[in-house]
């Protein structure tokens, strides 16, 4: 029996297969050109304190929509405002309502770091990141089986991207280790059931190696959960539905930050 994280590789898959037709790898790599390093993503998520990456996010499979005409420019230019070290921008077409173009219109908006988010499974995904003008790439192990996960963090450090290892148990931070993963999220929201327990975060941490960035993601909501997960020893938060839902997105920052 197919799971949620099944069907949605598959469309995923399909939808690169589109891409490649309609913008051949090569007249990718040509716009792209020499591909400098991007703005440094990884560095942006260990100052002190804990660090804010702030997702665009217009809707999600678990709830529907959640600001479906939500501009691009004035949700990241507000992040960038209030605090957020880095932006995460959602991608995935079908289920996310988003696009590889809300990606081009955050870098032309602001200076933030920008991650790009999606179910990325082919190298060419990582291409059209960076074309886009993205400084990091989500990497879920659940989606890259076998040497795949390290063939995927390999070409996005070729192409000058960092690369956030999604995990979301015990063997999975084992895999994203062995990968070579020096930043390392953990997702509260478990992509087989779509069921979010924070808890995920503390009882991973444990098995993540001293020296790795870590990123709690999904189930964040208030002050009182950020703090824990500070003194818990996690480096990064990554919010996106608390902030999209906000009438003040740049309020809720600050609020969660104290």
């Amino acid at each position: 029996m197919s799971t949620f994280l099944d069907r949605l590789v598959e469309s995923v898959q399909t939808d690169v297969a589109r891409h490649k037709r309609e913008v051949p790898e090569a007249a990718l790599r040509e716009r792209l050109g020499p591909a400098p390093r991007g703005r440094p993503f990884s560095e942006a998520l260990i100052s002190e304190g804990i660090s804010l990456i702030a997702e665009m996010k217009r809707a999600s499979p678990s709830v529907g929509a959640i600001r479906p005409g939500a501009s691009v420019s004035e949700v990241v230019r507000g992040y960038e405002a209030s605090g957020a070290s880095a932006a995460s921008v959602l991608t995935e077409e079908r289920h996310f309502g988003g696009s590889l173009d809300d990606l081009a219109e955050a870098r032309a908006a602001c200076n933030l770091p920008l991650l790009r988010k999606d179910f990325l499974v082919d190298p060419y995904q990582l291409l059209e990141a960076r074309a886009a003008g993205a400084d990091a790439a989500l990497l879920i192990v659940a989606a890259l089986p076998g040497a795949r996960l390290q063939e995927m963090i390999g070409a996005a450090a070729d192409l000058g991207l960092d690369s956030l290892v999604e995990v979301h148990d015990e063997p999975e931070v084992e895999a994203a280790v062995e990968a070579g993963a020096e930043v390392i999220g953990i997702n509260n929201r478990d992509l087989r059931s779509l069921e979010v327990d924070l808890e995920t975060s503390f009882r991973l941490l444990a098995d993540v190696p001293a020296g790795s960035v870590v990123v709690a993601e999904s189930g964040i909501r208030s002050r009182e959960e950020v703090e824990r997960l500070e003194s818990a020893g996690i480096d990064a938060i990554l919010v996106g539905e608390t902030l999209m839902r906000s009438d003040d997105p740049g309020a809720a920052i600050r609020a969660l930050l104290g």
